[in-house]
């Protein structure tokens, strides 16, 4: 969907943020109002458009997700996310501190680094929001690459506006004014010749 559409409205309700104001919200078939918000949230990964990083070394970085992870399990979570070479590149490579923020990295690299973090916490759903709006078409790739191997047999929720990003979605939800306007495959949808057909072409 555009911008305005309702995506961050769907992402917030998921983690218990906003409340909604008719119908309910069901993780694991039980009601989310019913649940210890706190423990589901602990089980999810949350990959934004704007990964935020701490003034602190890489390797803490990538644990802030699961602060008893051993280094190895870091590199490994690193290695998944294709993080791993341009660490090893940096100055003093895990040990490295980040400027707050991530300063001193490329947009890309923030986002790597994010996908470590999540891929190191190993969440139960995966939540994707607008993971690489804001990247090169290059860095899209390599971040695709490393989301792909991320998303593999997870519940993953995939809010974009590009639509390479989801064309392997099991299913899209097309959402216009707050309301799902369509829903199927990549396939169908593009078959229907409706929004997202005007959407992709």
């Amino acid at each position: 969907g555009g911008t305005g559409a309702g995506k961050s409205a769907v992402l917030h309700m998921l983690l218990g943020f906003d409340q909604p104001t008719s119908g309910s919200v069901f993780y694991d078939k039980k009601d989310l109002r019913m649940l210890d918000v706190q423990a589901v949230r602990q089980q999810i990964g949350v990959v934004l458009q704007d990964s935020f990083l701490f003034g602190d070394t890489v390797m803490n970085n990538i644990r802030y997700g699961r602060p008893e992870a051993s280094d190895a399990e870091v590199i490994t979570a690193a290695k998944l996310a294709r993080a791993h070479d341009f660490i090893e590149n940096l100055s003093e490579g895990y040990d490295t501190v980040l400027g707050e923020r991530g300063a001193g990295l490329s947009q890309g690299q923030r986002q790597l680094l994010s996908i470590a973090r999540a891929a190191l916490s190993d969440p139960k759903l995966l939540i994707l929001d607008e993971a690489t709006s804001s990247v090169d078409t290059r860095t899209e790739r390599q971040i695709q690459a490393a989301l792909d191997q991320l998303l593999a047999g997870r519940t993953s929720f995939v809010i974009a506006h590009r639509l390479s990003t989801i064309r392997n979605a099991s299913q899209v939800l097309v959402l216009v004014d707050g309301e799902i306007a369509e829903r199927g495959t990549h396939e169908e949808l593009l078959a229907k010749e409706g929004f997202y057909y005007k959407l992709y072409m």
